[in-house]
C-alpha cells in the first residue's frame, strides 16, 4: 500500500503528515480522507487551482497531465517543474513526498 507524505504546511498540517492509500485515489481525496483539509474550490472538477500541489518525491509515477490540468497550472502560485492539481494526481503503487504551497490564488477561502 503505497504511503503519501505531506510535508509541513503552517495551516493546513503543522506537524506534517503520512498516510497510506489504496491506489487509484487522488492526492487531494487521500489529504481531504486523513484530515488534510486542502482546498478544491471547483469541487475537484480540474476547472481552478486551489489544491495545486508540489510532488517531491514520486513525480514519476503519476500519469502525465492532461492539456487542461497543464493550462490551468500555468495560473497557479508558486508553479515548478513537479506541480500538479492534487484533484488530477492519481496515486500508483509509489510512495509520494507532496509539498502544499502556502498560498493559493483562490481570493476567498471555501473551508470545505
Amino acid at each position: 500500500m503505497p504511503k503519501i507524505v505531506f510535508l509541513p504546511h503552517e495551516e493546513l498540517c503543522p506537524e506534517g503528515k503520512v498516510v497510506e492509500v489504496d491506489p487509484g485515489i487522488t492526492v487531494c481525496d487521500a489529504a481531504l480522507k486523513h484530515g488534510v483539509h486542502i482546498e478544491h474550490a471547483c469541487e475537484k472538477s480540474c476547472a481552478c487551482t486551489t489544491c495545486h500541489v508540489i510532488v517531491r518525491e514520486g513525480f514519476d509515477s503519476l500519469e502525465e497531465p492532461d492539456e487542461l490540468e497543464e493550462d490551468l497550472l500555468d495560473k497557479a502560485w508558486g508553479l515548478e517543474p513537479e506541480s500538479r492539481l492534487s484533484c488530477q494526481a492519481v496515486v500508483e503503487q509509489e510512495d509520494l513526498v507532496v509539498e502544499i504551497p502556502k498560498y493559493t490564488i483562490n481570493q476567498v477561502s471555501e473551508k470545505h
